[in-house]
């Protein structure tokens, strides 16, 4: 088992819990000015950078100016480029693999970066031709022009770790300094930074990890969802270091046989996923039996988790799977089935430590099984937005977080997904959920994956449109084009009310998500409305 106070694939060019004063001192010697807005330094890494930046400011690290975000290593080059100039870093901590598109990035908008630091020696740097070895400069030296980017210096992590001396004292900090940014998946656009604490991540593991997933010294915890997540930095971080588990790191991406091979070879205890991802592995051929695995439970977040996959997976491995509901903006799960008392298909109840309000346009509060914006009160909530000062207002209002869900409450207290306010339709004049909707449709033997979202007719009225995904395999074995459609339609025709039935079904290859797993519905409607 894992010193609880070491993991150690933190570095991957160093182990031992030795090392890590000396890594933790890096950072101080950059000549970043305490005073200046914004933050210091961002992490772009598979694995080990967000581990490392993680350590460097939540934890005693004696790192005192400025402050660090977690970006994650699925974005595309627009948005890092986006990242960098909105949060006006002043370094950046990055992988061999994710430099070329560092440097992409830097290239395409102006930015303040002053420093880049490579994680493996002899690695070619974004500040360099790909021909070139980069040099380490001194730190705070002035660094000469590179391929058109004068005033970056570039380091070698090695380098910086065995120039300094280990940290002796932690930083000064409170638990309501400003700890750390989190940018959000971007499923609803353009990614926004969320401010937190230091204190939320005891929050989470204290309020979540403890008491609702009971996590325990020999528990192995490995999570599909990376650390730059706000889901994958509670469950492969501050969770279980709060109880000496150990975890499980994975740089590649998680497909079903990657997955299979952590949980039979690594003997995971429990695991983190999303429901598509949870699809994904049910549909695999290679889905190894119940005596294969040890698992003992499983977590869901991302989005609602269907009631037909939860039960078959339970069937299949007899194990079950909290789904649950958290976000960036409160850093974890807020919102949670608990082990031995799941009801597939709802979203269980609030967890202890927070409070939960179902409310009407109008503010006032929803009734039973009425449906509902979602507010959450809870200590893990962030300050605000990051240089959004109009959704920050929208989005925290005094001790509530509005989180742009639409939810309804059984006369059990259980609470069951209804969809993203900005994804609600209304036909017919009647609220349609589409996550009801995409939830019968992969009952269907041949559908992975669905997404459905409105489209306006030539009358400007809304219609709804479905979007599947069909299996691996099934596309040559279903029937073709019309009679699909025709196929699916009369499947939710048995199963629900007539105006939920989307007029429209549309086969695509994949649908587009978040580096979470999240679908991008307005991405399908941004579809649609080109076609016009």
């Amino acid at each position: 088992m894992s010193d609880p106070l070491y993991l150690s694939l933190w570095f991957s060019d160093f182990s031992g819990p030795e090392m890590l004063p000396h890594a933790f001192s890096v950072l101080q010697q950059f000549p970043f000015s305490a005073q200046r807005p914004g933050i210091s330094y961002f992490a772009l890494h598979p694995v080990s950078w967000n581990e490392a930046t993680v350590l460097e400011r939540r934890f005693p690290s004696g790192i005192d100016p400025g402050q660090a975000t977690l970006i994650a290593a699925e974005l595309v080059h627009d948005d890092y480029a986006y990242v960098l100039r909105h949060s006006r870093a002043q370094a950046v901590l990055v992988s061999t693999a994710l430099a070329p598109a560092l440097a992409i990035a830097i290239a395409q908008a102006p930015n303040e970066l002053r420093h880049v630091i490579t994680a493996a020696t002899g690695a070619a740097s974004p500040a360099t031709s790909p021909a070139t070895s980069p040099v380490a400069s001194p730190i705070g030296a002035q660094a000469a022009a590179s391929d058109g980017m004068p005033g970056v210096a570039t380091h070698l992590l090695a380098d910086l770790i065995a120039a300094q001396q280990p940290c002796e004292l932690p930083a000064p900090t409170l638990g309501d300094d400003f700890g750390f940014w989190l940018y959000s998946s971007g499923s609803t656009g353009k990614p926004k930074a969320a401010v937190h604490t230091h204190a939320n991540l005891y929050w989470t593991a204290e309020l979540y990890g403890r008491a609702v997933l009971d996590l325990r010294e020999d528990d192995v915890c490995f999570s599909a969802a990376k650390l730059f997540f706000a889901y994958g930095l509670g469950n492969s971080l501050t969770f279980p270091l709060s109880v000496g588990a150990t975890v499980v790191l994975m740089a590649e991406r998680p497909a079903p046989d990657a997955i299979f091979k952590r949980w039979r070879e690594q003997r995971t205890t429990v695991f983190f996923g999303a429901p598509t991802g949870y699809a994904a592995l049910l549909a695999s051929p290679n889905l190894p039996a119940k005596t294969d695995v040890a698992l003992r439970l499983c977590s869901s977040a991302g989005e609602a988790l269907p009631r037909d996959l939860g039960a078959r997976f339970t069937a299949h491995f007899g194990c079950e799977i909290i789904d649950g509901i958290g976000s960036t903006e409160m850093l974890h799960i807020f919102l949670s089935n608990r082990p031995g008392h799941v009801r597939y298909g709802t979203t269980g109840k609030p967890v202890a430590g927070y409070d939960i309000a179902l409310r009407r346009e109008d503010g006032t509060s929803a009734q039973a099984d009425e449906i509902g914006d979602l507010y959450i009160a809870g200590p893990s909530a962030a300050l605000f937005y990051w240089g959004d000062r109009a959704q920050s207002r929208t989005t925290f209002q005094g001790t509530w977080t509005r989180s742009g869900d639409k939810y309804t409450r059984d006369a059990d207290g259980y609470y069951t997904y209804s969809g993203r306010s900005d994804d609600m339709l209304k036909v017919s004049g009647q609220f349609v959920s589409p996550f009801e909707v995409e939830a019968t449709l992969v009952q269907h033997a041949a559908v992975l994956e669905a997404a459905l979202i409105g489209v306006a007719d030539a009358d400007g009225i809304t219609r709804s449109k479905a979007f599947v995904v069909l299996k691996p395999g099934r596309a040559a074995a279903t029937a073709p084009g019309d009679a699909l459609e025709a196929e699916l339609r009369a499947f939710l025709k048995a199963r629900l009310s007539p105006h939920k039935v989307p007029r429209e079904i549309e086969v695509l290859a994949e649908l587009p998500k978040t580096a979470t797993g999240k679908i991008q519905r307005f991405r399908l409607r941004e579809r649609e409305a080109a076609k016009k």
